[in-house]
């Protein structure tokens, strides 16, 4: 491998890290100006929509969002909340040292509305043309 080609590697690295941070951040905002949402929030409610029976174990939801057992458990607690009632815990059958989280018609409400509004912001930034730049330069030094 040429030194010119391990340096377009390492450049076409931090075009990408750099294009997913400023989408990420455009989610980001974007879902708390619009829904009062964070991203992790929205992959919470996603994840747990896209469950089977719409529920999983507060450990499968901390591996899957990335998060700390405890800001799993803090974030939970919010949307279980009176005033949100998005989700709700309850203890394994199976297992009673288990607690599972499910989603509530409230949080899948708040999860389509959310939904919506990150569907266009990724269609606005994978079709700009500095995003289709960049992956057309990143698919040209894989090929090589």
């Amino acid at each position: 491998m040429s030194t010119n080609h391990k340096q377009d590697l390492i450049t076409s690295w931090l075009s990408l890290t750099q294009t997913q941070a400023m989408i990420t951040n455009e989610l980001e905002q974007t879902l708390q100006q619009q829904h009062d949402l964070s991203l992790n929030e929205f992959y919470v409610l996603l994840f747990l929509f896209e469950a089977p029976e719409k529920k999983l174990r507060l450990q499968q939801l901390q591996a899957m969002v990335g998060l700390s057992q405890s800001a799993i458990s803090r974030l939970v607690s919010r949307f279980e909340a009176k005033g949100c009632g998005a989700m709700q815990r309850a203890i394994c059958e199976n297992d009673r040292r288990g607690i599972y989280t499910s989603l509530t018609s409230i949080g899948e409400d708040k999860l389509q509305r959310a939904r919506a509004t990150v569907l266009n912001v990724l269609e606005q930034q994978f079709s700009s043309p500095k995003f289709r730049q960049g992956v057309q330069n990143m698919m040209e030094i894989m090929k090589s």
